[in-house]
């Protein structure tokens, strides 16, 4: 079911399976306030919902920011999930290998930075993300 659509993501949520699936938005400068709001009713969504797992989709993403801005960006959803009950999220990788450097660096810096709660893993499809989120 649809929790939320609003052109930079869509919140799809299986009650069945406790799986929200976001395909995680484009990141260019000029929508980073909006894509923090986004994360923002994500967030609200996860925690109304009592959501435990969630797949990131970033097969799509284009990036045309900084790598600090990234790095923002990335911190901004961590700390942010720090506040629910989020207890695994799997992320579909890049096939762009700059995009991948990026996140495998962000994610490396959350990691440092003590800001996972949760597991996390990468994976390169959507059929093997789903299985490891559902054991």
């Amino acid at each position: 079911m649809i929790l939320h659509s609003n052109g930079l993501i869509t919140l799809n949520y299986n009650p069945a399976t406790d799986i929200l699936e976001v395909a995680y938005p484009d990141l260019h400068g000029y929508l980073l306030t909006e894509i923090k709001q986004s994360i923002d009713v994500m967030l609200d969504n996860i925690r109304n919902y009592d959501i435990k797992k969630l797949l990131l989709d970033s097969s799509k993403t284009l990036i045309s920011v900084t790598p600090e801005e990234t790095k923002e960006i990335t911190t901004y959803l961590v700390s942010g999930l720090k506040t629910t009950r989020i207890r695994k999220l799997a992320r579909l990788q890049s096939p762009s290998s700059h995009v991948e450097h990026m996140a495998q660096n962000n994610i490396q810096h959350v990691k440092t930075a003590g800001l996972l709660t949760f597991d996390l893993q990468s994976f390169t499809d959507k059929s093997g993300a789903i299985a490891w989120l559902s054991n």
